[in-house]
């Protein structure tokens, strides 16, 4: 994680199409040096509550979770959810961990992270997110996912070279290999 700066902030308003808002820091950059991932403050400038920590500003990652997310994959980590216990657990864990570390930047009284966390999975962007700025190891459908992405030319430039294959997930079905 790195300190955000004004250059960073310009990168992000371009990517997003607007001014970001409640920056706090980059989260992560990708292999060619654009920002990514920003880390946003749980409450913006304006008191509103934002509960999501992470937030995937990179264009080429945001499609790419949606042509996964459209391709059935969060409908398939969800149905894995219900059947595996220990994947339930580790998401569980990860759900925790975002929720802890954003409590100690300002709690907004609420248990609810994003993406789904932790009894489904409703949204990529975050969770790709979640485990490009904390690292292979902390969400497990995260991990996955980045994993599924990084399948595509992506890999090298927008997503780290030496991110876990496919074949590293034994968990992972056919149906969410997109």
């Amino acid at each position: 994680m790195t300190s955000v700066s004004q250059a960073d902030l310009d990168v992000v308003a371009e990517q997003l199409g607007r001014e970001p808002r409640g920056v706090l820091a980059v989260s992560y950059r990708t292999p060619d040096g654009v920002p990514a991932v920003v880390m946003t403050a749980p409450r913006l400038p304006d008191g509103t509550p934002f509960p999501t920590l992470y937030y995937l500003t990179d264009p080429r990652l945001t499609a790419e979770a949606s042509r996964l997310e459209s391709a059935g994959v969060m409908r398939a980590m969800s149905l894995r959810l219900t059947t595996d216990t220990d994947l339930a657990q580790r998401y569980r864990r990860a759900h925790e961990a975002y929720l802890s570390e954003r409590d100690e930047i300002d709690s907004l009284g609420t248990d609810f992270t994003g993406g789904g966390m932790p009894d489904r999975v409703k949204c990529l962007h975050v969770l790709m997110a979640h485990s490009l700025a904390k690292g292979v190891g902390v969400n497990p459908l995260g991990d996955e996912a980045v994993a599924l992405a990084a399948q595509s030319r992506l890999r090298g430039t927008a997503l780290p070279a030496d991110w876990p294959q496919v074949s590293d997930f034994p968990d992972l079905t056919e149906g969410d290999e997109s």
